[in-house]
């Protein structure tokens, strides 16, 4: 049915729409309490930025499923490192440049606390951690000795205030902090010039830094969302109410450890006298008896002895916990074994297919994340500035940039859940043709031309030693005559 255009701008709806056909967008008993928000993608990420910021950084200080869940993903992430292999044709300038980077990679960190995958390890956790994360190019003088003059700078959220938002004159307009121009392009970012939690000098000043210097590296959930959120959103609440939960039944167990007894007495016709001071005993008093190892306490005529029997912690207790671990691994995106490090009942086969789903998403954060909002702007910046600096020389780079540019991102190897089973399927997949070698070997978190030189200069001292392995391939014999 065609409905009037009376605007000229779309058609109306019809007078009576008809109810929901979703039980979920109705307004029935059982949804009408159900509140929800309709903000927009940057308004709802920064609507309780800086509580969630900060209750999450207090779970993984304090909360050990909260620091596991943190630390687990780290590791798989990124590992020993996402280190680049270049693609270009030339085996000479492939090797020059993987040795230039082995330089630079020891020197990337501003704080020179680590090397560059030491950074990439900063840089993810706390992502994981507050959801997003700065890091700055700071190019560097000649005169500083640098292989190639780039360091990174890694800054936490609070250096781009999310709270800023203003129409500049120019027409730009900033947004949580980020300036854009007149066609939505990230131009700037305005940063304080010292942490603002830190309260000192620089802490209240904000400086605009050029976007080219900058990595802004998140975790976007929604189109347009310009900030990220803590990973650790969704299961805050639940790890709070747990530990409180936890808390409680440590204390009642402790409690139910103090071994007390009561003694219950006739009531006198007189009242009783304090044998120490020879008075009558105030009523309401009670004395209190010691109870030590080996004690056979002898009680007076119609006296009793009653023993406290505290609550104990219930037979649901475990399966409770092992219900809320499933709940919070469910939300933090891990597998329930690897959270709580429980593998009741749990076999090899079952092991390997929760593993390779947990394996497929940490994959998808390794090349979706960080190798498009980290490595590859910082190896395109180190790149130019190792050909501005002279620190290579290139041939026709400014015409053959891209071809230069291009690499190809490997993270470590996952290990083998049935080592000689995965080599050897691994060579059937390389000897029937289904994989090359190189990507075998690429999978391995190692770089085939290392390798094969490796093992030429290995064979070759070998054969100057006289020494015979089985690695080494025997040539074939010469045919007899009579063959």
């Amino acid at each position: 049915m065609r409905f009037p255009n009376l605007n000229g701008r779309g058609f109306l709806l019809p007078s009576r729409i008809q109810a929901s056909a979703y039980e979920a967008g109705g307004e029935g008993r059982r949804s009408k309490n159900w509140q929800v928000s309709d903000a927009g993608p940057t308004a709802d990420a920064i609507g309780n930025l800086s509580t969630l910021r900060q209750r999450s950084r207090n779970a993984y200080r304090n909360d050990p499923y909260a620091f596991i869940a943190v630390d687990r993903v780290v590791s798989n992430t990124i590992g020993t490192g996402i280190a680049p292999k270049s693609k270009h044709t030339d085996a000479g300038i492939r090797k020059r440049l993987h040795e230039l980077w082995e330089d630079w990679v020891e020197e990337a960190d501003a704080d020179n606390a680590s090397d560059f995958y030491g950074v990439q390890t900063l840089v993810c956790r706390a992502v994981e951690t507050v959801g997003e994360c700065f890091v700055r190019l700071r190019v560097r003088k000649l005169q500083d000795g640098l292989s190639v003059p780039l360091q990174l700078q890694v800054l936490e959220a609070e250096f781009v205030p999310h709270t800023k938002f203003e129409q500049l004159a120019n027409g730009n307009v900033i947004r949580a902090g980020i300036e854009f121009n007149q066609i939505g392009q990230r131009v700037a970012y305005w940063m304080y010039r010292a942490h603002p939690g830190e309260r000192g000098e620089g802490s209240n000043d904000l400086v605009r830094i050029p976007a080219a210097q900058v990595l802004h590296i998140w975790d976007r959930q929604r189109p347009g969302q310009l900030r990220g959120v803590p990973a650790l959103a969704n299961v805050l609440l639940r790890l709070k109410h747990l530990d409180e939960f936890e808390d409680a039944v440590l204390f009642r167990q402790e409690v139910a450890n103090l071994f007390a007894g009561f003694i219950r007495k006739p009531a006198p016709e007189d009242p009783p006298i304090d044998p120490s001071t020879g008075q009558p005993i105030p009523p309401g008093y009670s004395p209190m008896i010691g109870l030590e190892p080996g004690t056979m306490q002898e009680l007076l005529p119609g006296e009793e002895v009653e023993f406290s029997d505290p609550p104990d912690a219930g037979n649901n207790y475990g399966d409770y916990i092992r219900q809320q671990l499933q709940a919070v691994a469910a939300g933090c995106g891990l597998p329930y074994e690897l959270l709580s490090g429980d593998l009741r009942g749990v076999n090899d086969r079952v092991i390997r297919v929760v593993l390779n789903e947990f394996q497929r998403r940490i994959e998808q954060i390794q090349h979706g994340l960080y190798v498009h909002q980290l490595c590859r702007p910082v190896r395109t910046a180190w790149l130019d500035l190792a050909v501005a600096s002279q620190a290579i020389n290139l041939p026709d780079y400014s015409r053959q940039r891209r071809a230069y540019l291009r690499t190809r991102w490997v993270p470590p190897a996952w290990k083998y859940l049935h080592p000689v089973q995965d080599v050897q399927a691994q060579a059937a997949e390389v000897s029937n043709g289904f994989k090359s070698r190189d990507e075998v070997v690429l999978s391995r978190g190692y770089d085939a031309e290392t390798v094969d030189a490796e093992n030429a200069a290995s064979l070759e001292r070998a054969q100057e030693l006289g020494l015979i392995y089985a690695t080494h391939a025997t040539p074939p014999k010469e045919p007899k005559d009579n063959e």
